[in-house]
């Protein structure tokens, strides 16, 4: 899994869920400069969620490998990012100090720390005065019904790329590995996090690399 590259939306600090915005000149390096970590790995499929960041973000990756034979990328819409429902597009740290506010927090980083990714979601929610932002049962609904597209569409022991989301690939990770400090880490953008999928469960084999100086 690779987190897309930087877009206006993160360059502005604005809340980016369903909502989306081009890549910005640093997030189509963030691309490109993935790509080239990956550059040596035959990659069977390659896959991205239904956002233009992350098809193109895959798309760059993409253009920079050498190991792979030419892959058409496939939507797959359940590995987008969680939805902020009528917080889309706002200024994040408001955001988070009108919801962290009455328990004493005013960034999201303490929220997280104090109530976890699952909580937060639901606190959004409740927040959110048209009830559109995502419940963890509804976002976890569809992240699941993700893997089980992947365990039942390919075959053992493939190598898959998948461009996906900040929040998602950290609410993965903190699942099946909460030792790695999920939680509270997001993974920047164009980061590499590696899962192992197998018929019961995700092992994390690493997350949020980014610099040349570590495994892919």
């Amino acid at each position: 899994m690779v987190r897309h590259g930087q877009t206006f939306l993160n360059k502005y600090n604005r809340l980016q869920g369903w909502a989306d915005s081009p890549l910005t000149p640093k997030g189509i390096e963030d691309a490109h400069s993935a790509g080239r970590r990956l550059s040596h790995i035959n990659f069977d499929y390659a896959m991205h969620s239904d956002t233009t960041r992350a098809m193109n973000t895959c798309r760059y990756i993409l253009e920079e490998n050498v190991a792979s034979n030419n892959l058409n990328p496939t939507e797959i819409r359940n590995f987008r990012e969680q939805s902020f429902g009528y917080f889309e597009g706002n200024d994040a740290s408001q955001v988070w100090t009108i919801l962290g506010a009455k328990h004493g927090f005013r960034s999201y980083n303490e929220i997280l720390e104090n109530f976890g990714l699952g909580a937060t979601r639901d606190m959004m929610n409740e927040a959110d005065p048209f009830n559109d932002a995502e419940t963890d049962e509804q976002y976890w609904h569809r992240i699941n019904v993700g893997f089980d597209y992947l365990r039942n569409h390919i075959e053992d022991g493939k190598n898959v790329l998948l461009v996906s989301h900040s929040i998602t690939i950290r609410s993965i990770v903190d699942r099946f590995a909460p030792e790695l400090g999920a939680n509270v880490l997001g993974p920047r953008n164009g980061a590499v996090t590696k899962l192992i999928i197998d018929d019961d469960t995700v092992k994390v084999e690493y997350y949020n690399h980014h610099t040349d100086d570590v495994e892919y």
